[in-house]
Order: structure tokens, then C-alpha cells, then sequence
């Protein structure tokens, strides 16, 4: 049997409420990581060998960033991306980092 797990998988750390609570995973997809989230961390950490064809599909889809196909993958990839770090966009720079600029020098209002 493929993705065996002998506990459901929790991760309180990143979803304090739970994989059904946060918000960023259907009903469906929160109970495929319950059910096989164990298995597809020791898979993608490379703690377990994969038993058959399927996780090994998985081990290379999750690898090359990209899941055709398969929905273990898909939703581990979908997991890694929502824990990841968060990108930040600024619309303008700050104006400490202006201060050490030596190109920087103030205009005189004399002008």
C-alpha cells in the first residue's frame, strides 16, 4: 500500500487550528495531508525509500517543483509553498538604507 502513515499528520506549529481550520486547503486536500502527511515528509526528507512506483513518481515531481498527475504531490507541493517564507513587496525604499548612500546629499532650500 502506498503513502502508509500510522498517525494523522498535525502540523501546530504552522496551522495552530489544524490543517481543516487554517483556510489554505479544501476539505479534501486537508484530508489527504492528515491521512499520508506522514509518509510524504519522510518521502521529501528522505527518511523512507519509496515502497512503490507512485511515491517514487512523487519523490520526482516534488523534486522538479512540478505535479502532473499526481495529487500527493500536488498537495505536498501546495503545503511546502503556504509554510514557506512570505515575500514582501515594498512600494518605496526605505529611508535608513537612503542615509548611508554616499551619492545621497541633501538639497538646499535656498534655491
Amino acid at each position: 500500500m502506498n503513502f502508509e502513515s500510522a498517525k494523522l499528520f498535525q502540523d501546530f506549529a504552522h496551522f495552530p487550528r489544524g490543517l481543516r481550520r487554517c483556510g489554505e486547503f479544501t476539505v479534501t486536500e486537508a484530508q489527504l495531508l492528515e491521512q499520508a502527511g506522514h509518509a510524504m515528509l519522510a518521502l521529501y526528507t528522505q527518511q523512507r525509500a519509496p515502497g512503490c512506483d507512485a511515491e517514487q513518481r512523487f519523490i520526482e515531481q516534488v523534486q522538479q517543483g512540478v505535479a502532473v498527475g499526481s495529487t500527493h504531490a500536488k498537495v505536498w507541493l501546495k503545503y511546502l509553498k503556504v509554510i514557506g517564507p512570505k515575500r514582501v513587496h515594498r512600494l518605496c525604499t526605505p529611508v535608513a538604507s537612503l542615509s548611508h548612500s554616499e551619492d545621497y546629499e541633501p538639497m538646499d532650500s535656498a534655491d
